[in-house]
């Protein structure tokens, strides 16, 4: 299950930009997962969940962003979305293509609860 490294790895890298001091509460961690990443979603959400206890991050969810799989042509620049792995322009019919989204795993973003409530 290599969720759980990208789980470990997503801890390290919130760890990382919290600010320093009264250990901040964060709220959530946001990340992007493309459709070609190889991610099962809700493992990975499992994962976080049992990684961060007893960490700065125990209590925070994770928001995931299912990003789809896109290709562009390289013959008639058409840019569509990628269903079930067929990887044919719909406009020419051309497989000269590329993958414009759908690979992505990112940390875009912590929220952190406000100090005042």
């Amino acid at each position: 299950m290599h969720e759980l490294s990208i789980a470990q790895g997503i801890l390290e890298i919130a760890e990382q930009y919290l600010p320093p001091g009264n250990d901040p509460v964060v709220k959530s961690v946001k990340v992007k997962v493309g459709a070609m990443s190889g991610v099962v979603p809700d493992s990975l959400e499992f994962c976080f969940s049992a990684i961060t206890t007893g960490t700065r991050l125990q209590g925070a969810v994770l928001e995931i962003e299912h990003v789809e799989l896109k290709a562009r042509c390289k013959t008639c620049s058409t840019e569509f979305r990628v269903d079930d792995r067929m990887f044919v322009c719909p406009a020419c019919n051309g497989t000269d293509v590329m993958i414009v989204t759908g690979n992505e795993l990112q940390v875009t973003e912590l929220e952190l609860l406000d100090e005042g409530g």
